[in-house]
C-alpha cells in the first residue's frame, strides 16, 4: 500500500510515522510518501521519519518529494495536513482579529475564514492532482483546518474524501483515564460540526457514565475544557474545548491579549523539532512533540484509514456529510459524529435529536460556513470577493455586526492578499 502525506514537512509527520510504525499491524504500508515544497523540512522529517520505521523493524520505505505529481502517482490514501503561510499566517490570524474586538483563532472566527481562504483552493488543487493521479477509488483523509469547511469543498467537488480531527479520540482517552478503562470500552456520543462539538454521552461498554462523572468530577471536567463547572451542570453535557471561544468570548479575549500567541509558541516548538530531527541519533518520537499539539492523530488516523481500505464496520467519530442526521441543516453540509466507517465510506449513525440551544448555535455556525466556502470558491472581481468575505464575517456569531465585519474585512484582506487571487 502506498500512503502520501501532502504537507509531509510538518513537524506533525513524525506523530504519524510513530503511529504507523506501532501499528503496522492494523495499517501495513509499503511506501509512505512526504509531499512537500519545503526542501529543508522536507529532508530533516523525512530523515529522522526513516530511522523511526528501521528502529521500529518496519519494513516500508519512506520517500521524499516536492512534486506533487510523483506524490500521489498510484497511491491508495492521500492524507492532507497543510497550514497555508505556515506559522506567521497562523500569527496573524490569532491577533489581527483583536484590533475588531473578536478572538483570534485559527479554525474559527475571523482568523478561522481567513484560512478557509487561503486553503481550500490548494486542498482543491491536491485533490485534483489525487483524481488524476493516484489509484482509482483512492481515499483523500483531510486533517486540514478549519476540517468542516474544507472537507464539504473536496465533497462538493466529487472527491472521496473524509474529514479527520483529534479533539474526540483525545476526549475518549481522557475519559478512559478517568474511568481507569482500556478506551477500546469507551464509545462518545459526540456531535456538532468541527470544533463546535458536545459530549453528551461517555458510554462505557454500553452504559452511559457520563451523568456520574458530571456529578462526582465536575471540577475536573471543567478544568479540562477551561468553562465554568456551573456551565457543564446546566447543559449536562462537556462541550469542546473550543465552545470557549462562544461561551466566554470577553475572558478568552482578554486572556488573548496579554498573553503571548500560541502561534509564537508552538514556533519556538518547531525551532526545537527541527533541530532534534537534525540529529542523525534521533530514531524516535521527541517528547517535545507532545507540546505541538495533535495528540492521539496517528491513532485517529490509522484507525480511520484501516477501516475505509478493509471494510471493517466499525463506529468512529468523522467529518461527513449530514444526510439528515441533523434535520435542521442540508443534507450536504459536513458534521462532525460518529459514523460506520466501510469501503463504500463513512456513513452517520443515527443520535438524539438535539436540545434548542445547541441546534441554535450549531445552525448559525453552519449557515457562517457556508458563505464561508463561497468566499473560498470565489475566482472573480475583487469587490465581488470582499463582499462575500463580509458577508462570512457578518454571519459568523462572534461578529455579528456590520461595522465590525467591514473592519474585520479590512484586516483580513490586508494580511492575506497574497494568497487569494482575486485580491492581488
Amino acid at each position: 500500500m502506498k500512503l502520501t502525506v501532502i504537507g509531509g514537512g510538518s513537524t506533525y509527520t513524525p506523530e504519524l510515522t510513530d503511529g504507523f510504525s506501532r501499528l503496522r499491524d492494523v495499517l501495513p504500508i509499503d511506501e509512505l510518501w512526504l509531499v512537500d515544497p519545503d526542501d529543508e523540512r522536507r529532508e530533516l522529517v523525512a530523515g529522522v521519519s526513516r530511522r523511526m520505521f528501521a528502529r521500529a523493524g518496519h519494513p516500508g520505505r519512506i520517500r521524499a518529494t516536492a512534486d506533487l505529481v510523483e506524490g500521489v502517482a498510484d497511491a491508495d490514501v492521500v492524507l492532507i495536513q497543510l497550514r497555508i503561510g505556515g506559522q506567521a499566517a497562523r500569527l496573524g490570524d490569532e491577533t489581527w482579529p483583536h484590533e475588531a474586538c473578536c478572538i483570534g483563532q485559527e479554525t474559527t472566527g475571523p482568523g478561522g475564514l481567513a484560512k478557509a481562504l487561503r486553503t481550500v483552493p490548494v486542498v482543491l488543487e491536491v485533490a485534483e492532482a489525487v483524481r488524476r493521479h493516484a489509484k482509482p477509488g483512492a481515499w483523500i483523509v483531510d486533517f486540514t483546518n478549519p476540517v468542516g469547511i474544507v472537507t464539504r469543498a473536496l465533497l462538493q467537488a466529487g472527491h472521496r474524501a473524509v474529514g479527520l480531527c483529534n479533539v474526540a479520540i483525545g476526549f475518549q482517552r481522557r475519559f478512559a483515564r478517568l474511568l481507569d478503562a482500556d478506551p477500546s470500552r469507551v464509545r462518545l456520543d459526540h456531535v456538532g460540526l468541527n470544533h463546535l462539538t458536545w459530549e453528551r454521552g461517555v458510554l462505557l461498554d454500553g452504559t452511559d457514565v457520563l451523568p456520574s462523572l458530571l456529578q462526582d468530577r465536575l471540577p475536573e471536567l471543567a478544568a479540562e475544557v477551561e468553562l465554568p463547572a456551573p456551565l457543564l451542570e446546566t447543559l449536562g453535557m462537556v462541550p469542546s474545548y473550543y465552545l470557549r471561544y462562544f461561551y466566554a468570548h470577553d475572558r478568552v479575549l482578554d486572556e488573548q491579549r496579554h498573553e503571548r500567541p500560541r502561534a509564537a509558541q508552538v514556533m519556538d516548538v518547531e525551532r526545537e523539532l527541527l533541530r532534534l530531527y537534525a540529529d542523525p541519533s534521533v530514531d524516535e518520537k521527541p517528547a517535545v512533540l507532545s507540546e505541538r499539539g495533535g495528540a492521539f492523530y496517528s491513532e485517529a488516523a490509522v484507525d480511520l484509514i484501516a477501516s475505509l481500505l478493509s471494510d471493517r464496520g466499525d463506529v468512529q467519530v468523522a467529518n461527513v456529510r449530514n444526510d439528515g442526521l441533523l434535520p435542521f441543516l442540508p443534507d450536504d453540509h459536513v458534521i462532525e459524529a460518529p459514523a460506520m466507517i466501510g469501503a463504500d465510506g463513512p456513513v452517520a449513525v443515527p443520535v438524539a435529536p438535539l436540545p434548542a440551544d445547541l441546534q441554535g448555535l450549531i445552525g448559525h455556525v453552519a449557515g457562517y460556513e457556508r458563505l464561508a466556502l463561497d468566499a473560498a470558491l470565489h475566482t472573480g472581481s475583487a469587490a465581488r470577493g470582499r463582499q462575500l468575505v463580509e458577508h462570512a464575517l457578518l454571519a459568523h456569531p462572534l461578529v455579528g455586526q456590520w461595522d465590525r465585519a467591514e473592519r474585520l474585512a479590512d484586516l483580513l484582506l490586508a494580511r492575506n492578499a497574497e494568497h487569494l487571487a482575486w485580491a492581488r
